[in-house]
């Protein structure tokens, strides 16, 4: 069974950078991405970013330019850099795994961690 462990949220200025870690226990190499996921109060889970197996990347709208997703393969951990951050970044963020690369950029289906909240101040 795959665990994700979120790590790195907190609290920041906008403006501001911080940098989450998703750390994959029971890591196969048979699953086909890391994705990343938010999720803010009252509204629909949404996708940040997605990492896949041969290290292609790939970015929701809203933060292409500011984030930056990368991998260390030693640690089984995913990182998502977020820099210039803003207010409407503020949620809980979610990063996940799954086997079926059709399933990278769902945003039910898959394996997930706990989550940990970004909160941007203006």
């Amino acid at each position: 069974q795959v665990q994700l462990v979120e790590s790195g949220g907190g609290s920041v200025q906008a403006g501001g950078s911080l940098r989450l870690s998703c750390a994959v226990y029971g890591y196969s190499d048979t699953t086909a991405c890391i994705g990343w996921f938010r999720q803010a109060p009252g509204k629909e889970r949404e996708f940040v970013s997605v990492i896949y197996s041969d290290g292609t990347t790939n970015y929701g709208g809203s933060v292409k330019g500011r984030f930056t997703v990368s991998r260390d393969n030693d640690k089984n951990t995913v990182y998502l850099q977020m820099n210039s951050l803003k207010p409407e970044d503020t949620a809980m963020y979610y990063c996940k795994t799954t086997y079926n690369k059709m399933d990278c950029g769902h945003i039910i289906i898959g394996y997930w961690g706990q989550g940990t909240q970004v909160t941007v101040s203006s």
